[in-house]
Protein backbone atom coordinates (compact mmCIF):
# COMPACT_ATOMS: atom_id res chain seq x y z
CA UNK A 1 0.00 0.00 0.00
CA UNK A 2 2.80 2.43 0.94
CA UNK A 3 4.65 1.54 -2.23
CA UNK A 4 1.56 2.32 -4.34
CA UNK A 5 1.13 5.66 -2.57
CA UNK A 6 4.76 6.60 -3.18
CA UNK A 7 4.49 5.64 -6.85
CA UNK A 8 1.36 7.71 -7.40
CA UNK A 9 2.11 10.50 -4.91
CA UNK A 10 2.30 13.30 -7.54
CA UNK A 11 -1.04 12.32 -9.10
CA UNK A 12 -2.73 11.78 -5.72
CA UNK A 13 -1.49 15.18 -4.54
CA UNK A 14 -2.84 16.88 -7.67
CA UNK A 15 -6.20 15.07 -7.61
CA UNK A 16 -6.90 15.78 -3.93
CA UNK A 17 -5.77 19.37 -4.28
CA UNK A 18 -8.08 19.89 -7.26
CA UNK A 19 -11.06 18.73 -5.21
CA UNK A 20 -9.92 21.02 -2.38
CA UNK A 21 -9.71 24.04 -4.69
CA UNK A 22 -13.18 23.35 -6.10
CA UNK A 23 -14.78 23.06 -2.64
CA UNK A 24 -13.01 26.13 -1.24
CA UNK A 25 -13.80 28.14 -4.36
CA UNK A 26 -17.50 27.34 -4.10
CA UNK A 27 -17.87 28.35 -0.47
CA UNK A 28 -15.35 31.16 -0.09
CA UNK A 29 -16.47 34.28 -1.95
CA UNK A 30 -14.31 37.40 -1.72
CA UNK A 31 -12.31 39.73 -3.91
CA UNK A 32 -9.11 37.71 -3.48
CA UNK A 33 -10.67 34.32 -4.23
CA UNK A 34 -9.00 33.87 -7.63
CA UNK A 35 -5.61 34.98 -6.31
CA UNK A 36 -5.70 32.61 -3.35
CA UNK A 37 -6.73 29.67 -5.53
CA UNK A 38 -4.01 30.55 -8.05
CA UNK A 39 -1.29 30.63 -5.39
CA UNK A 40 -2.46 27.28 -4.05
CA UNK A 41 -2.46 25.83 -7.57
CA UNK A 42 1.04 27.16 -8.28
CA UNK A 43 2.37 25.68 -5.03
CA UNK A 44 0.77 22.32 -5.80
CA UNK A 45 2.14 22.29 -9.37
CA UNK A 46 5.66 22.93 -8.10
CA UNK A 47 5.22 20.19 -5.49
CA UNK A 48 3.87 17.87 -8.19
CA UNK A 49 6.90 18.58 -10.39
CA UNK A 50 9.40 17.84 -7.61
CA UNK A 51 7.56 15.05 -5.77
CA UNK A 52 9.19 12.19 -7.66
CA UNK A 53 12.66 13.53 -6.94
CA UNK A 54 11.86 14.24 -3.27
CA UNK A 55 10.76 10.60 -2.87
CA UNK A 56 13.95 9.33 -4.53
CA UNK A 57 12.51 8.74 -8.01
CA UNK A 58 10.52 5.56 -7.21
CA UNK A 59 10.19 2.94 -9.96
CA UNK A 60 7.44 0.42 -10.62
CA UNK A 61 3.91 -0.30 -11.82
CA UNK A 62 0.71 1.17 -10.41
CA UNK A 63 -3.00 0.27 -10.77
CA UNK A 64 -2.30 -3.30 -11.89
CA UNK A 65 0.22 -2.22 -14.50
CA UNK A 66 -1.88 0.52 -16.11
CA UNK A 67 0.67 3.18 -15.21
CA UNK A 68 4.46 2.88 -15.34
CA UNK A 69 6.50 5.04 -12.97
CA UNK A 70 10.09 5.52 -14.14
CA UNK A 71 12.72 8.18 -14.73
CA UNK A 72 11.22 9.10 -18.10
CA UNK A 73 7.94 9.94 -16.39
CA UNK A 74 9.67 11.79 -13.56
CA UNK A 75 11.52 14.03 -16.01
CA UNK A 76 8.38 14.71 -18.07
CA UNK A 77 6.36 15.58 -14.94
CA UNK A 78 9.13 17.94 -13.81
CA UNK A 79 8.96 19.94 -17.04
CA UNK A 80 5.14 19.86 -17.25
CA UNK A 81 4.56 20.91 -13.63
CA UNK A 82 7.04 23.78 -13.67
CA UNK A 83 5.78 25.01 -17.04
CA UNK A 84 2.17 25.05 -15.83
CA UNK A 85 3.17 26.90 -12.65
CA UNK A 86 5.04 29.57 -14.63
CA UNK A 87 2.12 29.89 -17.05
CA UNK A 88 -0.34 30.47 -14.18
CA UNK A 89 1.87 33.22 -12.77
CA UNK A 90 2.14 34.99 -16.12
CA UNK A 91 -1.63 34.76 -16.66
CA UNK A 92 -2.59 36.77 -13.57
CA UNK A 93 -2.27 40.37 -14.88
CA UNK A 94 -3.93 39.51 -18.21
CA UNK A 95 -6.96 37.95 -16.55
CA UNK A 96 -7.33 40.87 -14.14
CA UNK A 97 -7.20 43.37 -17.01
CA UNK A 98 -9.73 41.43 -19.10
CA UNK A 99 -12.11 40.69 -16.22
CA UNK A 100 -11.52 36.94 -16.47
CA UNK A 101 -9.88 36.36 -13.09
CA UNK A 102 -11.95 33.47 -11.78
CA UNK A 103 -10.80 30.54 -9.66
CA UNK A 104 -12.19 28.00 -12.14
CA UNK A 105 -9.18 28.54 -14.39
CA UNK A 106 -6.82 27.19 -11.72
CA UNK A 107 -9.03 24.11 -11.47
CA UNK A 108 -8.86 23.59 -15.22
CA UNK A 109 -5.08 23.92 -15.14
CA UNK A 110 -4.77 21.30 -12.40
CA UNK A 111 -7.02 18.88 -14.28
CA UNK A 112 -5.05 19.43 -17.50
CA UNK A 113 -1.75 18.70 -15.75
CA UNK A 114 -3.25 15.62 -14.08
CA UNK A 115 -4.24 14.35 -17.52
CA UNK A 116 -0.74 15.03 -18.84
CA UNK A 117 0.75 13.12 -15.91
CA UNK A 118 -1.37 10.08 -16.74
CA UNK A 119 -0.36 10.40 -20.41
CA UNK A 120 3.39 10.31 -19.77
CA UNK A 121 3.03 7.34 -17.39
CA UNK A 122 0.53 5.34 -19.45
CA UNK A 123 1.25 1.62 -19.81
CA UNK A 124 -2.17 0.64 -21.11
CA UNK A 125 -4.29 1.77 -24.04
CA UNK A 126 -7.19 2.70 -21.72
CA UNK A 127 -4.92 4.73 -19.43
CA UNK A 128 -3.51 6.43 -22.51
CA UNK A 129 -6.96 7.46 -23.68
CA UNK A 130 -8.15 8.56 -20.22
CA UNK A 131 -5.09 10.78 -19.82
CA UNK A 132 -5.53 12.38 -23.22
CA UNK A 133 -9.22 13.10 -22.71
CA UNK A 134 -8.72 14.47 -19.19
CA UNK A 135 -6.17 16.88 -20.58
CA UNK A 136 -8.01 17.91 -23.73
CA UNK A 137 -11.42 18.45 -22.08
CA UNK A 138 -9.77 21.00 -19.80
CA UNK A 139 -7.95 22.60 -22.73
CA UNK A 140 -11.19 22.99 -24.72
CA UNK A 141 -12.69 25.08 -21.92
CA UNK A 142 -9.48 27.06 -21.43
CA UNK A 143 -9.51 28.03 -25.12
CA UNK A 144 -13.06 29.41 -24.79
CA UNK A 145 -12.60 30.82 -21.28
CA UNK A 146 -13.40 34.35 -22.45
CA UNK A 147 -17.11 33.76 -23.02
CA UNK A 148 -17.70 37.33 -24.22
CA UNK A 149 -15.25 36.94 -27.09
CA UNK A 150 -16.59 35.55 -30.35
CA UNK A 151 -13.08 34.53 -31.41
CA UNK A 152 -12.49 32.63 -28.18
CA UNK A 153 -15.81 30.80 -28.48
CA UNK A 154 -15.01 29.91 -32.08
CA UNK A 155 -11.54 28.68 -31.05
CA UNK A 156 -13.00 26.46 -28.34
CA UNK A 157 -15.64 25.04 -30.68
CA UNK A 158 -13.13 24.29 -33.45
CA UNK A 159 -10.78 22.70 -30.96
CA UNK A 160 -13.59 20.55 -29.55
CA UNK A 161 -14.98 19.37 -32.93
CA UNK A 162 -11.62 18.55 -34.46
CA UNK A 163 -10.46 17.07 -31.17
CA UNK A 164 -13.43 14.69 -31.25
CA UNK A 165 -12.34 13.52 -34.70
CA UNK A 166 -8.80 12.89 -33.47
CA UNK A 167 -10.18 10.98 -30.47
CA UNK A 168 -12.17 8.81 -32.88
CA UNK A 169 -9.02 8.04 -34.87
CA UNK A 170 -7.15 7.22 -31.68
CA UNK A 171 -9.89 4.92 -30.36
CA UNK A 172 -10.26 3.13 -33.69
CA UNK A 173 -6.53 2.53 -33.83
CA UNK A 174 -6.51 1.24 -30.24
CA UNK A 175 -9.43 -1.10 -31.00
CA UNK A 176 -7.56 -2.55 -33.99
CA UNK A 177 -4.45 -3.18 -31.91
CA UNK A 178 -6.55 -4.77 -29.15
CA UNK A 179 -8.47 -6.88 -31.65
CA UNK A 180 -5.36 -8.27 -33.32
CA UNK A 181 -3.26 -8.75 -30.17
CA UNK A 182 -5.83 -9.45 -27.46
CA UNK A 183 -4.12 -7.08 -25.03
CA UNK A 184 -4.64 -3.54 -23.81
CA UNK A 185 -1.49 -3.30 -21.71
CA UNK A 186 1.72 -2.34 -23.46
CA UNK A 187 3.73 -5.34 -22.24
CA UNK A 188 1.19 -7.81 -23.65
CA UNK A 189 1.08 -6.00 -26.99
CA UNK A 190 4.88 -6.02 -27.16
CA UNK A 191 4.97 -9.77 -26.42
CA UNK A 192 2.53 -10.58 -29.25
CA UNK A 193 4.40 -8.39 -31.76
CA UNK A 194 7.75 -9.92 -30.76
CA UNK A 195 6.36 -13.44 -31.20
CA UNK A 196 4.16 -13.09 -34.28
CA UNK A 197 5.40 -9.93 -35.98
CA UNK A 198 3.32 -7.06 -37.35
CA UNK A 199 0.06 -8.08 -38.99
CA UNK A 200 -1.88 -5.80 -41.33
CA UNK A 201 -4.39 -5.05 -38.58
CA UNK A 202 -1.72 -3.99 -36.08
CA UNK A 203 -0.07 -1.77 -38.69
CA UNK A 204 -3.44 -0.19 -39.43
CA UNK A 205 -4.06 0.40 -35.73
CA UNK A 206 -0.60 1.92 -35.33
CA UNK A 207 -1.21 4.33 -38.22
CA UNK A 208 -4.61 5.43 -36.87
CA UNK A 209 -3.17 5.97 -33.39
CA UNK A 210 -0.29 7.99 -34.81
CA UNK A 211 -2.77 10.13 -36.73
CA UNK A 212 -4.74 10.82 -33.55
CA UNK A 213 -1.59 11.66 -31.60
CA UNK A 214 -0.26 13.84 -34.43
CA UNK A 215 -3.33 16.01 -33.92
CA UNK A 216 -2.40 16.50 -30.25
CA UNK A 217 1.05 17.84 -31.15
CA UNK A 218 -0.37 19.80 -34.14
CA UNK A 219 1.80 17.92 -36.61
CA UNK A 220 0.87 18.24 -40.28
CA UNK A 221 -1.35 17.20 -41.98
CA UNK A 222 -3.39 17.22 -38.74
CA UNK A 223 -2.55 20.81 -37.90
CA UNK A 224 -5.65 22.56 -39.25
CA UNK A 225 -6.94 23.54 -35.79
CA UNK A 226 -3.73 25.16 -34.59
CA UNK A 227 -3.66 28.65 -36.23
CA UNK A 228 -7.33 29.40 -35.46
CA UNK A 229 -7.16 28.13 -31.86
CA UNK A 230 -3.90 29.97 -31.16
CA UNK A 231 -5.33 33.20 -32.58
CA UNK A 232 -8.72 33.01 -30.86
CA UNK A 233 -7.63 31.85 -27.40
CA UNK A 234 -6.57 34.35 -24.73
CA UNK A 235 -2.88 35.15 -25.24
CA UNK A 236 -1.54 33.50 -22.05
CA UNK A 237 -3.62 30.40 -22.79
CA UNK A 238 -2.05 30.25 -26.24
CA UNK A 239 1.36 30.37 -24.58
CA UNK A 240 0.40 27.41 -22.40
CA UNK A 241 -0.95 25.47 -25.40
CA UNK A 242 2.43 25.92 -27.11
CA UNK A 243 4.37 24.39 -24.23
CA UNK A 244 3.30 21.76 -21.68
CA UNK A 245 0.59 19.93 -23.72
CA UNK A 246 3.03 19.55 -26.63
CA UNK A 247 5.68 18.11 -24.32
CA UNK A 248 3.22 15.64 -22.77
CA UNK A 249 1.89 14.44 -26.13
CA UNK A 250 5.40 14.02 -27.54
CA UNK A 251 6.44 12.06 -24.44
CA UNK A 252 3.39 9.81 -24.90
CA UNK A 253 4.32 9.19 -28.55
CA UNK A 254 7.83 8.19 -27.48
CA UNK A 255 6.50 5.81 -24.81
CA UNK A 256 4.08 4.22 -27.29
CA UNK A 257 6.66 3.77 -30.06
CA UNK A 258 9.48 2.43 -27.89
CA UNK A 259 7.20 0.41 -25.62
CA UNK A 260 4.52 -1.83 -27.20
CA UNK A 261 5.63 -0.99 -30.76
CA UNK A 262 9.36 -1.28 -30.12
CA UNK A 263 9.74 -4.35 -32.35
CA UNK A 264 7.86 -2.60 -35.18
CA UNK A 265 10.59 -0.01 -35.66
CA UNK A 266 10.88 -0.52 -39.42
CA UNK A 267 7.16 0.13 -39.87
CA UNK A 268 6.72 3.18 -37.63
CA UNK A 269 10.00 4.80 -38.65
CA UNK A 270 8.50 5.51 -42.08
CA UNK A 271 5.35 7.03 -40.54
CA UNK A 272 7.35 9.24 -38.16
CA UNK A 273 9.72 10.42 -40.89
CA UNK A 274 6.81 11.26 -43.23
CA UNK A 275 4.96 13.26 -40.57
CA UNK A 276 8.21 15.04 -39.64
CA UNK A 277 8.91 16.19 -43.20
CA UNK A 278 5.35 17.33 -43.88
CA UNK A 279 5.22 19.20 -40.54
CA UNK A 280 8.56 20.95 -41.01
CA UNK A 281 7.73 22.33 -44.43
CA UNK A 282 4.05 23.03 -43.73
CA UNK A 283 5.00 25.06 -40.67
CA UNK A 284 7.92 26.86 -42.30
CA UNK A 285 6.11 27.77 -45.52
CA UNK A 286 2.78 28.54 -43.84
CA UNK A 287 4.42 31.03 -41.47
CA UNK A 288 5.84 33.12 -44.32
CA UNK A 289 2.51 34.79 -45.09
CA UNK A 290 1.33 35.38 -41.51
CA UNK A 291 0.71 38.88 -40.17
CA UNK A 292 -0.64 37.86 -36.75
CA UNK A 293 2.03 37.05 -34.16
CA UNK A 294 -0.07 34.28 -32.57
CA UNK A 295 -0.71 32.60 -35.93
CA UNK A 296 3.00 32.92 -36.66
CA UNK A 297 3.77 31.08 -33.42
CA UNK A 298 1.18 28.45 -34.37
CA UNK A 299 2.97 27.65 -37.63
CA UNK A 300 6.28 27.83 -35.79
CA UNK A 301 5.02 25.16 -33.39
CA UNK A 302 3.97 22.96 -36.31
CA UNK A 303 7.48 23.17 -37.76
CA UNK A 304 9.09 22.56 -34.37
CA UNK A 305 7.03 19.43 -33.80
CA UNK A 306 8.45 18.20 -37.10
CA UNK A 307 11.98 18.84 -35.82
CA UNK A 308 11.12 17.00 -32.59
CA UNK A 309 10.10 13.89 -34.55
CA UNK A 310 13.47 13.73 -36.35
CA UNK A 311 15.39 12.14 -33.42
CA UNK A 312 12.50 9.70 -32.80
CA UNK A 313 12.97 8.35 -36.33
CA UNK A 314 16.48 7.26 -35.33
CA UNK A 315 14.97 4.72 -32.91
CA UNK A 316 17.87 4.91 -30.43
CA UNK A 317 18.48 5.97 -26.83
CA UNK A 318 20.31 9.01 -28.16
CA UNK A 319 17.22 9.81 -30.23
CA UNK A 320 14.98 9.84 -27.15
CA UNK A 321 17.53 12.00 -25.35
CA UNK A 322 17.58 14.37 -28.32
CA UNK A 323 13.78 14.56 -28.19
CA UNK A 324 13.79 15.44 -24.47
CA UNK A 325 16.50 18.08 -24.91
CA UNK A 326 14.77 19.67 -27.90
CA UNK A 327 11.33 19.72 -26.29
CA UNK A 328 12.67 21.13 -23.02
CA UNK A 329 14.40 23.96 -24.87
CA UNK A 330 11.34 24.58 -27.04
CA UNK A 331 9.10 24.84 -23.97
CA UNK A 332 11.42 27.40 -22.34
CA UNK A 333 11.58 29.48 -25.51
CA UNK A 334 7.83 29.36 -26.25
CA UNK A 335 6.92 30.41 -22.72
CA UNK A 336 9.49 33.20 -22.96
CA UNK A 337 8.08 34.56 -26.22
CA UNK A 338 4.54 34.75 -24.86
CA UNK A 339 5.76 36.20 -21.54
CA UNK A 340 7.35 39.03 -23.54
CA UNK A 341 4.23 39.49 -25.69
CA UNK A 342 2.12 39.80 -22.53
CA UNK A 343 4.12 42.88 -21.53
CA UNK A 344 2.98 44.80 -24.62
CA UNK A 345 -0.37 46.52 -24.82
CA UNK A 346 -1.68 49.18 -27.20
CA UNK A 347 -4.75 51.37 -26.83
CA UNK A 348 -6.91 48.91 -28.75
CA UNK A 349 -5.91 45.94 -26.62
CA UNK A 350 -3.17 43.30 -26.68
CA UNK A 351 -0.44 43.34 -29.32
CA UNK A 352 -1.31 40.68 -31.91
CA UNK A 353 -0.21 41.99 -35.31
CA UNK A 354 3.45 41.76 -36.29
CA UNK A 355 3.18 45.34 -37.59
CA UNK A 356 2.34 46.45 -34.02
CA UNK A 357 5.96 45.64 -33.12
CA UNK A 358 7.26 48.35 -35.47
CA UNK A 359 9.94 50.45 -33.83
CA UNK A 360 9.80 48.51 -30.54
CA UNK A 361 13.57 48.98 -30.20
CA UNK A 362 13.05 52.76 -30.00
CA UNK A 363 10.13 52.69 -27.55
CA UNK A 364 11.19 49.75 -25.35
CA UNK A 365 14.72 48.57 -26.13
CA UNK A 366 15.06 46.00 -23.28
CA UNK A 367 11.89 44.22 -24.42
CA UNK A 368 13.10 44.31 -28.04
CA UNK A 369 16.37 42.68 -26.94
CA UNK A 370 14.50 39.96 -25.03
CA UNK A 371 12.21 39.16 -27.98
CA UNK A 372 15.17 39.19 -30.38
CA UNK A 373 17.02 36.65 -28.24
CA UNK A 374 13.99 34.38 -28.10
CA UNK A 375 13.41 34.53 -31.86
CA UNK A 376 17.11 33.91 -32.55
CA UNK A 377 16.86 30.89 -30.26
CA UNK A 378 13.80 29.58 -32.13
CA UNK A 379 15.71 30.02 -35.39
CA UNK A 380 18.61 27.96 -34.01
CA UNK A 381 21.25 30.68 -34.10
CA UNK A 382 24.37 29.76 -32.06
CA UNK A 383 25.32 30.06 -29.26
CA UNK A 384 21.75 30.41 -27.97
CA UNK A 385 19.81 27.51 -26.50
CA UNK A 386 17.79 26.76 -29.64
CA UNK A 387 20.94 25.87 -31.56
CA UNK A 388 21.81 23.16 -29.06
CA UNK A 389 18.25 21.88 -29.18
CA UNK A 390 18.43 21.32 -32.92
CA UNK A 391 21.95 19.89 -32.63
CA UNK A 392 20.82 17.26 -30.12
CA UNK A 393 17.72 16.57 -32.22
CA UNK A 394 19.48 16.13 -35.57
CA UNK A 395 22.67 14.35 -34.50
CA UNK A 396 21.00 11.00 -33.57
CA UNK A 397 19.38 10.94 -37.04
CA UNK A 398 22.80 11.47 -38.63
CA UNK A 399 24.22 8.59 -36.57
CA UNK A 400 21.32 6.40 -37.73
CA UNK A 401 22.08 7.18 -41.38
CA UNK A 402 19.01 9.36 -41.97
CA UNK A 403 20.96 12.02 -43.84
CA UNK A 404 18.07 12.85 -46.14
CA UNK A 405 15.81 13.62 -43.17
CA UNK A 406 18.43 15.86 -41.55
CA UNK A 407 19.03 17.71 -44.83
CA UNK A 408 15.27 18.31 -45.13
CA UNK A 409 15.21 19.60 -41.55
CA UNK A 410 18.09 21.99 -42.24
CA UNK A 411 16.36 23.33 -45.36
CA UNK A 412 13.15 23.89 -43.38
CA UNK A 413 15.19 25.62 -40.65
CA UNK A 414 16.64 28.04 -43.21
CA UNK A 415 13.13 28.86 -44.45
CA UNK A 416 11.98 29.28 -40.85
CA UNK A 417 14.84 31.69 -40.08
CA UNK A 418 13.35 34.11 -42.61
CA UNK A 419 10.09 34.75 -40.76
CA UNK A 420 11.86 35.05 -37.41
CA UNK A 421 14.26 37.58 -38.94
CA UNK A 422 11.28 39.43 -40.42
CA UNK A 423 9.87 40.00 -36.95
CA UNK A 424 13.28 41.12 -35.68
CA UNK A 425 13.62 43.52 -38.62
CA UNK A 426 10.18 44.97 -37.82
CA UNK A 427 11.19 45.63 -34.22
CA UNK A 428 14.57 47.21 -34.95
CA UNK A 429 14.33 48.96 -38.31
CA UNK A 430 10.68 49.89 -39.01
CA UNK A 431 9.20 53.19 -37.92
CA UNK A 432 6.95 53.21 -34.84
CA UNK A 433 3.27 53.34 -35.81
CA UNK A 434 1.58 52.41 -32.51
CA UNK A 435 1.61 53.80 -29.01
CA UNK A 436 2.20 51.38 -26.17
CA UNK A 437 0.34 51.98 -22.94
CA UNK A 438 1.26 50.95 -19.45
CA UNK A 439 -0.97 48.52 -17.66
CA UNK A 440 -0.92 45.30 -15.65
CA UNK A 441 1.02 43.63 -18.47
CA UNK A 442 4.03 45.81 -17.67
CA UNK A 443 4.37 44.83 -14.04
CA UNK A 444 7.98 44.54 -12.98
CA UNK A 445 7.74 40.93 -11.89
CA UNK A 446 6.65 39.84 -15.36
CA UNK A 447 9.68 41.59 -16.80
CA UNK A 448 11.83 39.83 -14.22
CA UNK A 449 10.35 36.48 -15.25
CA UNK A 450 11.05 37.18 -18.92
CA UNK A 451 14.61 38.18 -18.03
CA UNK A 452 15.09 34.90 -16.15
CA UNK A 453 13.86 32.95 -19.17
CA UNK A 454 16.20 34.83 -21.48
CA UNK A 455 18.99 34.04 -19.03
CA UNK A 456 18.19 30.35 -19.49
CA UNK A 457 18.28 30.78 -23.27
CA UNK A 458 21.74 32.36 -23.09
CA UNK A 459 23.48 30.54 -20.26
CA UNK A 460 21.88 27.08 -19.98
CA UNK A 461 24.08 25.64 -22.79
CA UNK A 462 27.05 26.23 -20.49
CA UNK A 463 25.43 24.50 -17.52
CA UNK A 464 24.05 21.30 -19.01
CA UNK A 465 26.36 18.89 -17.17
CA UNK A 466 24.17 18.61 -14.02
CA UNK A 467 21.22 17.59 -16.21
CA UNK A 468 23.12 15.06 -18.27
CA UNK A 469 22.69 12.19 -15.81
CA UNK A 470 18.98 12.90 -15.47
CA UNK A 471 18.54 12.97 -19.26
CA UNK A 472 20.52 9.74 -19.64
CA UNK A 473 18.40 7.87 -17.10
CA UNK A 474 15.14 9.31 -18.50
CA UNK A 475 15.90 8.30 -22.08
CA UNK A 476 17.23 4.85 -21.10
CA UNK A 477 14.03 4.12 -19.14
CA UNK A 478 12.12 3.46 -22.38
CA UNK A 479 14.44 0.65 -23.47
Amino acid sequence: MLNAVSLMAPELLLATQTIFVVVIGLFVKDDNQADVMRYIAVAMLVAFALMGFILGRPQGMAFNGMLRVDDFGHYAKLIIGLTAAVALIFMKPYFKEEGLDRFEFSVLMLYAVLGMSIMVSANNLLALYIGIELQTLALYIMAAFNRDSLRASEAGLKYFVLGAISSGLLLYGASLIYGFTGFLDFDGIATVIAADGMSVGIIGGMVFMMCGLAFKISAAPFHMWTPDVYEGSPTPVTGFFASAPKFAAMALIARLLFGPLGDAFEQWQQVVAAIAIVSMFTGAIGALSQTNIKRLMAYSSIANMGYALVPLAAGTVAGVQGLLVFMTIYVITAVGVFAAILQMRIRNGMVEQISDLSGLAQSNRPLAVVLTMFFFSLAGIPPLLGFFGKFFAFYPAVEAGLWWLVVAALVASVIGAFYYLRVIKTMWFDETNVEFVRGPMSLRWIGTGAALLIGLVIFLPFATTPFRGLLDSASAALF
